[in-house]
C-alpha cells in the first residue's frame, strides 16, 4: 500500500477511513472496548501488513508509566499512538458476518465520556513529542447525545467546555464546572474541529453508530521526547 500524508494517517501507510470502512463491513458492533481495539489492529494488519501493532504500551515520564491503547509502527519508524473510547447505550441484537448476538450495556455518564475523550487528546499531545509520531483519539458510540448539539435553551452543565458534538471546536483551557473542580481542568495545545462520521446502522432504538476521530500532530520541532516507549 502506498504511503499517505503522515499528519492524518496511521503510521504513514493507510488512512483511518480505509480502516473504518473495512472494519464496519464485518464488525458493525463490538462487545467491548478491548474487542474494538483488537479488531481495529487486525484490520490495520490486513490493509498494511508492514505496520506492526502493539497493545497497552507503557509510556514513561520520570519513572511513572501511562499506558497507550495501541501503538502502530510503520516500516520507516513512523508511528501512530491511538487511544480508543467505546461508549454505548443499551442495545440487543444480532449483527456482523458471521452473525453474532450482542447485548450492549448502557453507560449513563455522558459527561464523563466527554471528559475522558478530551483527556485522551491531551495525553496524545504529550505522547506525540517525538519526531515522526502522530496521535489519534477515536470514539465509537451509539449514544446520539454525544454527537448532537445541545439546544439553545439547554442550561449550562458542568461539562459545557468538554462538549464534543458535531461542529464543535476544542482548543485552549477547558474548565470543569466553570473551574469549580480544578483536577478536571484540561489544556490543549492544538485546535481540533470535531466532525462525526457514520459507522453503521444495525436497527432498533440506539442502532445507529458514529465515530469521532481527532488526529494529533507531532509537536513542532519533534525534539522534546518527554514521553518515550518503555
Amino acid at each position: 500500500m502506498a504511503p499517505t500524508d503522515g499528519s492524518e494517517s496511521i503510521a504513514g501507510r493507510t488512512s483511518l477511513s480505509e480502516v473504518m470502512g473495512q472494519l464496519c463491513r464485518h464488525r458493525p458492533v463490538f462487545h467491548s472496548e478491548a474487542d474494538l481495539q483488537h479488531s481495529f489492529a487486525r484490520v490495520l494488519w490486513e490493509l498494511a501488513p508492514d505496520v506492526h501493532s502493539r497493545l497497552e504500551v507503557p509510556q514513561r515520564r520520570s519513572g511513572k508509566a501511562e499506558y497507550l491503547d495501541l501503538l502502530c509502527i510503520g516500516p520507516s519508524a513512523t508511528r501512530t499512538a491511538i487511544e480508543f473510547k467505546y461508549f454505548t447505550r443499551k442495545w440487543t441484537g444480532t449483527a456482523g458476518t458471521p452473525g453474532e448476538d450482542y447485548a450492549l450495556k448502557g453507560h449513563a455518564a455522558t459527561d464523563l465520556a466527554r471528559l475522558h475523550f478530551v483527556r485522551d487528546i491531551a495525553r496524545l499531545e504529550r505522547f506525540c513529542r517525538r519526531s515522526g509520531q502522530n496521535g489519534l483519539a477515536l470514539m465509537l458510540t451509539n449514544e446520539a447525545s454525544l454527537w448532537t448539539p445541545p439546544g439553545p435553551s439547554r442550561r449550562r452543565t458542568r461539562d459545557h467546555d468538554f462538549r464534543i458534538h458535531h461542529g464543535r471546536e476544542l482548543a485552549g483551557t477547558l474548565l470543569w464546572a466553570e473551574g469549580a473542580y480544578a483536577p478536571n481542568t484540561c489544556t490543549l495545545r492544538g485546535v481540533y474541529p470535531l466532525d462525526w462520521e457514520p459507522y453503521t446502522e444495525v436497527g432498533g432504538p440506539a442502532g445507529e453508530f458514529r465515530y469521532l476521530a481527532v488526529f494529533v500532530s507531532p509537536a513542532p520541532g519533534g525534539a522534546d521526547d518527554e514521553f518515550a516507549c518503555a
